[in-house]
């Protein structure tokens, strides 16, 4: 069998063909004639990642900043899903735009000089494009001006946070309780419960009839405990897993006995009862004393009645006497 002349054998290029192709690659290829850097988004980014990125959604966040900022400048954003992210600083200064040094790190890292800036009047602007894939292109990305001091613009990704109650949740031995959470506008892929197992989480077993786990909505979940135990106190986690991350809520769990809301009923009673004890004891006690000293004032007037009595007789016996000697 012949292959056929002209398929797999070599052709060389015309010069019409070169000029053709050179022609395509310099309308392809960026022009940087202005003084201005190449917009290359996802220069990072593999092939097929580069194809998955046309699909996603753009995100597209700034930050001001000036010579006289005094502090760093941040911005939280809420992210659940792979995106396409256009971040911009803009920096207004009145020296000369030309001597400001630009940076962009994420965390800690510096990154690639894949960023665009550009001046416009007293304004330096600096933008970065990038693609959030998985948990981890999340993080805190920022932007750098160093002219005589140093400013700072920090976009800070995360997922979204899950909310449960703050306050510790009290039941009962033998009831039943409902632990809820909950995010504000976000669909998370997957709902898991955790139960803190001294300091480890142990997923809890929905196979037992003891736990039941739903949601009226997707963005909550609800585990119901019955047949409440003591020992079914503690934290109990939820966590949410969404395509570029998980976050996490506790909630914590006290199982009282009936008998411990009676514990500072009795507290009372009992000092009730010793306060009223200390007080008969205390008017026993005062009216013994009086008691007493009634005695004894009963005791000092008999005797001094009687002392009175004898001094009596005594002046009388002397005056009969003398009356007697005058008769004579």
């Amino acid at each position: 069998m012949r292959a056929l002349p002209g398929l797999l054998a070599a052709r060389a290029p015309t010069p019409r063909l070169l000029l053709l192709l050179q022609c395509l690659l310099a309308t392809a290829r960026p022009s940087s004639a202005d003084g201005s850097a190449p917009d290359l988004p996802f220069t990072s980014l593999p092939l097929r990642e580069e194809m998955m990125a046309n699909n996603f959604s753009w995100e597209s966040h700034n930050i001001s900043l000036t010579e006289h900022s005094s502090m760093p400048v941040e911005k939280n954003i809420t992210l659940e899903r792979p995106s396409n992210v256009n971040l911009t600083c803009q920096f207004t200064t009145s020296g000369d735009l030309n001597a400001v040094n630009v940076t962009w790190k994420k965390d800690s890292e510096q990154l690639e000089n894949n960023y665009l800036v550009s001046a416009t009047g007293s304004t330096l602007y600096t933008q970065y494009r990038f693609t959030i894939i998985n948990s981890k292109q999340m993080g805190s990305y920022s932007c750098f001006f160093r002219e005589e001091k140093e400013q700072r613009g920090t976009f800070n990704f995360k997922v979204p946070e899950l909310h449960g109650k703050n306050k510790p949740l009290i039941s009962y031995v033998g009831d039943s309780t409902v632990l809820t959470c909950k995010c504000q506008n976000c669909f998370p892929l997957n709902w898991t419960w955790y139960s803190t197992n001294g300091s480890i989480k142990v997923p809890v077993g929905v196979q037992m009839n003891k736990y039941v786990i739903n949601g009226t909505y997707a963005n909550e979940t609800k585990l119901k405990i019955t047949q409440l135990l003591e020992e079914d106190g503690g934290s109990y986690w939820c966590h949410a897993l969404f395509q570029v991350g998980e976050s996490e809520e506790h909630i914590e769990l006290v199982v009282l006995s009936y008998l411990v809301p009676l514990k500072p009923f009795l507290a009372i009673v009992a000092e009730v009862v010793l306060l009223v004890a200390a007080i008969l004891l205390c008017e026993k006690y005062t009216q013994k004393e009086k008691k007493h000293s009634d005695e004894g004032k009963e005791f000092e007037q008999t005797e001094q009645l009687k002392s009175d009595d004898s001094n009596g007789i005594e002046n009388n016996v002397p005056r009969h006497r003398k009356n007697e000697s005058l008769g004579q």
